[in-house]
């Protein structure tokens, strides 16, 4: 195995041992949200994807891709999270929620369950090629004259 793939295999288990524990996170503050009748179902889920986004990108940022620390400005980096795994977190999810609470009637835990693992290989790609990327600088190829 090479160092890339071994590099990457090791990113990847990190990657989901955060995304556990950030399940955890989502699953316990939507049965919360959902105990507490603060809304409608699917804006639980919401509130729940956003703080478990602001609670993966800070275990991400110190363990997963903290080789990667200022390579990109945090900002940069916090923007690029939530444009990418935010979207797919939020908008897969709602969508998926949507679709197997309201269509499949499943329970909300176990349809928020399966919406987590559908999209966590493209929130994978996402974090590990744009939102925690190594910035390349290019110099310009010098002049011949």
């Amino acid at each position: 195995m090479s160092d890339a793939t071994a590099n990457a295999l090791l990113r990847w288990c990190k990657f989901n041992a955060v995304g556990a524990v950030g399940m955890a996170v989502k699953l316990e503050a939507l049965a919360i949200f959902d105990h507490l009748a603060l809304g409608h179902y699917l804006t639980d889920s919401a509130a729940a994807v956003e703080l478990t986004l602001l609670h993966n990108f800070v275990w991400h940022l110190y363990y997963t891709w903290r080789d990667r620390r200022g390579c990109t400005a945090i900002f940069t980096q916090l923007r690029r999270f939530h444009l990418a795994n935010g979207a797919v977190s939020m908008l897969g999810n709602l969508a998926l929620m949507r679709i197997l609470v309201h269509n499949v009637h499943l329970r909300i835990l176990i349809a928020n369950t399966i919406a987590i693992f559908c999209c966590s290989c493209v929130n994978f790609l996402l974090s590990d090629r744009w939102a925690f990327a190594v910035r390349i600088v290019t110099t310009p190829a010098p002049s011949l004259r």
